[in-house]
């Protein structure tokens, strides 16, 4: 009897112990990318850490990756039927989301986006409202953290030394580009002896950066690929008409010597890496990575003070960040905004802690410190966001508000998820490519890249 009156509440101890361990141990795995910049990922790791504190016995298992890595293994963990619970990418939107929603792969998220629908900006929340092809309906099956749209950066100081001043730069959308090619390269070599060159062109397969910009010169010809159910119009003459004057505009600065000759092979990073090193005096890009990047040395203590000195001088004085031209049919821009989508996956193992956790990081509190954290990289998706201090602050944020404020339009994709495909492809590059390295003439060049779109999102 002693012995048992031992052992039982021993028993009980090791018990309630073990049990109180398996609580502890209750995991949400979370996929996400790694951020550009420090303080992106410092701002998630705090946010999880809250949730951890707000939610005791629950670890957060953060897993993080290149965003050229994000796509395969995340596709590779559905392939064998053990995804993330939760899962962020700077690329999902592009190339993927759509499609696994239409595949059936994404949970319904509705409960977490309905309540708190009102705090987003216009043509954000809207793009994650996906069809579903296993249930024929549509739903949120997406949650949208950040957006991106496309800017203009060029150097004030080569524009200057190469005797120009910044309003001696045209409005007018052909005046605008031959500016750049015709008189600021020639002027600039002659100058400085050096082989610039007046744009820097994103040409390659493999680049986001080709068809986004790609993309906004076909906006600037108010060609429509589908209408707002999906259906394509591309055989309408119009479009074709758009997409021919379009590619002819993209690929003319490479054909005249305008561009470096490696812009067709581009990766997303490489037009960052030839306005860096002062290659181009001019390039598109869809983030403000570029001035941002001095932004971040500026602070960088691993750097002399010499170099966060001229760190600082290039953030501040150098470098512009502006919007595209007029259109050509003298209209304002109005640019497209690509909304960055994270997801829950249908096979998750612990959905109810996701759509938790979801909700938590979606809280302005939290979010607000990550999309910041990019030093103006992204824009916000929440109206309070976008209204804080931090988009005032200087020129080149400044310059992204001003672009929102006037109005963004949505991408293909979130129409007919069948372009994340074609995005995927690159068909864009493809048809660039066509033109500039096999000598195809822009009207067969396009009538091919339309072949293609209708294979692929035609029915």
């Amino acid at each position: 009897m002693k012995l048992k009156a031992f052992v039982v509440p021993v028993l009980m101890a090791l018990g309630l112990a073990v049990a109180g361990h398996a609580a502890a141990q209750e995991t949400l795995t979370v996929w996400w990318v790694k951020g550009f910049y420090k303080a992106e990922d410092d701002a998630l790791f705090a946010a999880i850490k809250k949730f951890e504190d707000k939610h005791k016995g629950v670890k957060v298992e953060l897993s993080q990756y290149p965003v050229q890595d994000m796509i395969p293994k995340t596709v590779s963990a559905l392939d064998s039927g053990s995804p993330p619970d939760v899962a962020y990418a700077d690329v999902y939107d592009f190339q993927v989301t759509g499609k696994w929603a239409f595949d059936g792969k994404l949970e319904d998220l509705s409960s977490v986006i309905a309540p708190m629908q009102s705090r987003f900006a216009p043509n954000t929340v809207e793009t994650t409202f996906l069809y579903n092809d296993k249930t024929k309906s549509k739903a949120y099956y997406a949650f949208p953290i950040k957006q991106q749209t496309m800017h203009i950066e060029y150097w004030i100081d080569m524009l200057a030394d190469a005797g120009f001043k910044e309003s001696d730069i045209p409005t007018n959308w052909k005046d605008y580009w031959s500016f750049w090619c015709e008189k600021v390269q020639p002027a600039s070599r002659q100058k400085t002896g050096k082989r610039t060159f007046g744009i820097g062109m994103p040409m390659g397969v493999d680049s986001s950066d080709s068809f986004y910009s790609f993309l906004t010169f076909m906006d600037a010809y108010n060609v429509k690929l589908v209408n707002d159910s999906g259906k394509l119009l591309v055989d309408d003459p119009s479009v074709r008409a758009g997409l021919i004057n379009a590619m002819t505009d993209y690929t003319k600065p490479y054909l005249t010597g305008c561009t470096p000759p490696s812009s067709t092979s581009w990766k997303d990073p490489d037009n960052n890496v030839a306005f860096h090193n002062k290659t181009t005096v001019m390039t598109h890009n869809a983030t403000i990575s570029l001035p941002a990047k001095w932004l971040d040395d500026m602070t960088n203590t691993t750097l002399t003070a010499e170099q966060r000195e001229e760190a600082k001088k290039n953030y501040t004085e150098r470098i512009r960040t502006a919007g595209f031209p007029n259109k050509p049919d003298g209209s304002k821009m109005v640019y497209r905004t690509a909304v960055k989508t994270g997801v829950v996956f249908k096979d998750a193992k612990n959905k109810a802690r996701a759509k938790e956790f979801v909700s938590f990081l979606l809280q302005e509190e939290n979010l607000t410190p990550y999309v910041e954290g990019s030093l103006g990289r992204w824009f916000p998706v929440t109206k309070a966001g976008q209204a804080r201090p931090f988009w005032q602050a200087d020129s080149h944020r400044r310059s992204v508000f001003n672009q929102y404020a006037a109005g963004t339009v949505t991408f293909e994709f979130t129409r007919n998820y069948k372009f994340t495909i074609l995005n995927n492809e690159n068909v864009w590059a493809k048809a660039m490519n066509r033109i500039v390295s096999d000598k195809v003439p822009v009207d067969k060049a396009v009538d091919e890249m339309i072949a293609r779109i209708k294979t692929v999102a035609g029915s």
